[in-house]
């Protein structure tokens, strides 16, 4: 299966641990970044920040990260995406991590519908999920 969108990210000095490679937590950060990259390309309405939207927004409910390889310092970092098949209020979203060929992580983040105004989880609306099984046409090539 091929990846619907690609983020980049360069290393920079301080994402870096004590042993002089890319800290644990910043692929997280990493994953995020790509995410909310990947959901901007989708929902034109979609912002991060804003808690009192349009009242449809994703929570984070669980990441999984599967630690390959090491990346260092100003090495260019590819953070793929891919959907799952999205439930009536959740979707899975598949990652992985490279510089050049070496996969240095994958897993995948587990998000939940919310309505932030309204405290609570809400289904997917019906054009999401359509656009979800539809690469975005603006997706970086590989």
């Amino acid at each position: 299966m091929s990846w619907a969108y690609t983020h980049r990210e360069t290393v920079r000095f301080g994402d870096l641990d004590a042993m002089r490679h890319l800290n644990n937590v910043v692929f997280l950060r990493y994953f995020e970044t790509a995410r909310i990259s990947y959901f901007n390309t989708m929902l034109e309405s979609h912002d991060p920040v804003n808690r009192s939207g349009d009242g449809f927004g994703f929570i984070f409910a669980s990441c999984h990260i599967d630690y390959r390889a090491p990346a260092y310092f100003d090495e260019e970092v590819s953070v793929n995406l891919r959907p799952g098949e999205p439930g009536t209020k959740s979707l899975r979203l598949e990652f992985e991590m490279r510089v050049g060929e070496r996969l240095i992580a994958e897993g995948h983040g587990v998000l939940v519908g919310y309505d932030y105004a309204q405290e609570r989880t809400i289904p997917i609306p019906d054009e999401l999920r359509e656009r979800l099984a539809v690469p975005p046409s603006n997706t970086p090539p590989r």
